[in-house]
């Protein structure tokens, strides 16, 4: 066998392998599709069912028997909201670390990642006194509030590697032209690092949308998000596996399209530093 047959042979094989893996990880969110157009009956036929008669009726079901769009809502305000403020107080935090190093800023860094290594329950019992005490219980401020806190580490440590990817006597230069801090943050700051903001904030979007543990612990009736949506069709009763999915569909599919949209961005954000 030649050098060029044994090329296409890896390319050939390498091509079936990636197909392979995407379908396997996209079998979930297929299955979740065609269980959604199904009836409750022939979502839990055995075998299953691969061909039917689609129908709308779960759809219609879980649109008269809650109110999707306030829950829509309150996911897409606590999540941007929660996006907004964490970048707010990310951007400041990274800057410092990134141009003001001190022999601690390692350790405060470490420190910061390894809060996202408890496990949330183990903070579910103070978080919960605490807004229940100060009033934000069920509602999206309260929200906000948890889910910037959730993923402020994430959003530090992404600017950071953003920042010191940025040569410090560029910033040097500005200063000795005379750029106030604010000239130095609208006129070089923000252009040079657009990118990496642009991935932090998309990435936080998504976690904040998909967050599930404190959605359903923190809220109810008036702030649920998507999350106590599909939540809500697990009932003593039993599972209503269709309605479930058709829950489930009407939740991920507008951050499905949006991820979609924005995968550059978030493949940027996530391989920050990862190559030199």
């Amino acid at each position: 066998m030649t050098q060029t047959q044994i090329n296409k042979l890896i390319y050939v094989v390498r091509a079936v392998l990636s197909w392979a893996v995407a379908l396997f990880l996209f079998f979930p969110l297929g299955w979740l599709v065609l269980t959604a157009f199904k009836t409750e009956l022939q979502a839990i036929s055995v075998p299953p069912l691969l061909f039917f008669k689609p129908t709308m009726e779960n759809f219609i079901i879980v649109e008269a028997r809650s109110d999707y769009l306030l829950y829509a809502q309150n996911s897409l305000v606590t999540s941007v909201a929660s996006t907004v403020l964490g970048l707010a107080l990310a951007f400041p935090a990274a800057y410092s670390m990134a141009f003001f190093r001190t022999k601690r800023t390692k350790d405060i860094l470490m420190w910061m990642l390894s809060t996202k290594m408890m496990p949330a329950v183990g903070a579910l019992v103070p978080v919960y006194v605490m807004a229940q005490t100060s009033g934000l219980l069920d509602t999206t401020t309260g929200l906000i509030i948890v889910f910037t806190l959730s993923n402020l580490p994430i959003m530090v440590w992404m600017l950071y590697s953003n920042f010191k990817e940025i040569p410090g006597e560029i910033l040097e230069a500005s200063r000795m032209d005379g750029a106030s801090l604010w000239q130095e943050f609208r006129l070089v700051l923000l252009p040079l690092t657009m990118g990496g903001l642009a991935s932090t904030g998309l990435l936080c979007l998504v976690l904040s949308w998909n967050e599930a543990f404190w959605s359903l612990n923190l809220s109810a009736a008036k702030a649920g998000t998507l999350a106590a949506l599909i939540a809500s069709y697990s009932s003593p009763e039993g599972l209503f596996w269709a309605k479930l999915s058709a829950a489930s569909f009407m939740a991920v599919a507008p951050i499905v399209v949006f991820g979609w949209f924005s995968q550059k961005q978030l493949v940027q954000g996530l391989t920050f530093g990862a190559v030199k």
